[in-house]
């Protein structure tokens, strides 16, 4: 009778780690018309709806460790929305808080998940936020329901024809003063084949990573891959549309076999780091095109190429889960008096009118030439305000050999690329606009160009924040990585 515990002692530690699960769902996140559509200067209300909005949902289960990605069809959501989706997630299933990564893609043609005012960490959601909060919650449990033994495979492919870096070196004397009265020395969007056009500001990444799952042997579950490619635009007039990050999903759906059965598959495309890229080559100038049509040409390219390289993988199932998730206080950007002096300015010339869209941070319409100015002069008052520093968002997931760190802002294709030098686990890409909208991420140098995205009132935080957020980034990535033999 003695020798019975050592002899299941034995059974036990020879029995193989529990094999990877997974599941995934949508859920419906389209407002109703009339929504104000976000993403310009002065938003407007919708008049129609081409795609409805989602939020994507996909569930993995190791046998200790469960996490949860999620993605949103929305410009970016408030810290407050991520922390009441994750409360509810974790009174509904368990998954706590720090497992779970909720995402933006930013389209430009979605209602507003943002709130009354960007510049603080909490706020009292509104009618819009608490619906999308409560139905991420319902897609996760959704997907979990729909947990089954998984395989998972890790690919990267380069798509380069679509990434241009949008921030340009301009020709000295030829840069218009900005909002504020100075000359930068990078300019976003410039004309064009412009002769002033020198070199772009920074790199672009043209990577797509792809962390795919499917049953063993079988048809896929889902994809979640991240691309460093802003929103491409060119959506009908007041339309609601998840932009190419929605077309791309579909069109992935209909490549694989199997797609709409039951569960169907679920295709996700986060946003990865495109803080300065866009889809305009500044050198060539292109035709004007029909409404859609250049969402719908990146779109289906993108999901051809990512269906191919799902033809050629390793594929495991096991893969170890882990998440570290911390909120740093970084500091909110200083706004100097002679700022909130030329803001008071600002106000005092521009314009009421008795109807039109409210710029965004401004406190009425205006007369289409202040527009700019008004907003800007409404955004550093409203960031002046702010007492406490930022609670700042950051996560890293680890999946098997894979880590995907994240950041609340639109963060530079620099500050990605560094990631994944730094990062111990050789699978590794950003998420941006994950858990919160902070505004741009520029590096350090990049404030010393100006230029839109480093703008009091579009950025944010302090200029040393992305030196920062790397550190916590790369220190909790060491952490969830397993020491090598």
């Amino acid at each position: 009778m003695s020798c019975i515990p050592l002899v299941l002692g034995l059974v036990l530690a020879a029995a193989p780690p529990p094999a990877l699960q997974a599941g995934a769902a949508t859920s419906n996140i389209t407002p109703e018309l009339g929504v104000l559509v976000v993403g310009g200067f002065a938003p407007y209300p919708a008049r129609h709806v081409h795609d409805e909005l989602h939020a994507r949902c996909l569930v993995l289960d190791d046998g200790k460790v469960k996490l949860a990605l999620v993605v949103c069809d929305v410009l970016g959501l408030h810290r407050s929305v991520s922390v009441e989706a994750r409360r509810l997630i974790q009174e509904a299933t368990g998954i706590p808080p720090e497992n779970v990564l909720i995402s933006a893609t930013h389209t430009h043609s979605a209602g507003t998940a943002l709130g009354k005012n960007r510049y603080v960490s909490e706020q009292v959601l509104d009618d819009y936020q608490r619906f999308v909060a409560r139905r991420i919650a319902d897609g996760v449990r959704r997907a979990l329901n729909l947990l089954r033994p998984a395989e998972v495979a890790f690919a990267t492919i380069d798509v380069p024809e679509h990434v241009h870096n949008r921030r340009w070196l301009m020709r000295e004397g030829t840069l218009q003063p900005n909002p504020f009265g100075k000359i930068d020395r990078a300019q976003m969007n410039p004309p064009v084949g412009s002769p002033n056009l020198v070199e772009p500001a920074g790199p672009v990444d043209p990577a797509v990573s792809i962390i795919a799952l499917r049953e063993p042997g079988g048809r896929l579950i889902a994809v979640y891959a991240a691309y460093s490619l802003h929103y491409v635009g060119g959506t009908g007039p007041a339309h609601i549309s998840a932009d190419y990050y929605g077309m791309f999903c579909e069109a992935l759906k209909k490549r694989q076999p199997g797609g709409d059965g039951d569960p169907p598959f679920v295709a996700m495309l986060a946003n990865g780091t495109s803080g300065d890229i866009n889809n305009v080559d500044r050198r060539k100038p292109r035709p004007g095109q029909p409404a859609y049509q250049r969402i719908r040409e990146v779109a289906e390219d993108l999901a051809g190429k990512v269906s191919a390289a799902l033809a050629d993988l390793s594929w495991r199932d096991q893969a170890p889960l882990a998440a570290r998730f911390r909120e740093p206080k970084i500091a909110w950007r200083a706004i100097e008096p002679e700022l909130l002096a030329w803001a008071a300015d600002v106000e005092a010339r521009a314009p009421r009118v008795p109807g039109g869209n409210i710029p965004v941070g401004a406190k009425w319409a205006t007369k289409p030439e202040f527009v700019r100015p008004l907003s800007y002069a409404g955004r550093v008052q409203l960031l002046a305000q702010t007492k406490e520093p930022a609670l700042v968002p950051l996560q890293v997931l680890r999946i098997g050999e894979i880590a995907i760190g994240t950041s609340p802002c639109e963060t530079f294709a620099e500050i990605g690329l560094e990631f994944k030098r730094r990062s111990p686990l050789k699978n590794s890409f950003m998420v941006s606009l994950a858990h919160g909208y902070i505004g741009y991420l520029p590096t350090p140098r990049h404030f010393e160009l100006g230029g839109y995205e480093t703008w009091p009132g579009t950025n944010f935080l302090e200029p040393e924040a992305s030196v920062k957020m790397l550190d916590a980034l790369e220190e909790m990535a060491g952490e969830i990585t397993p020491p090598r033999p």
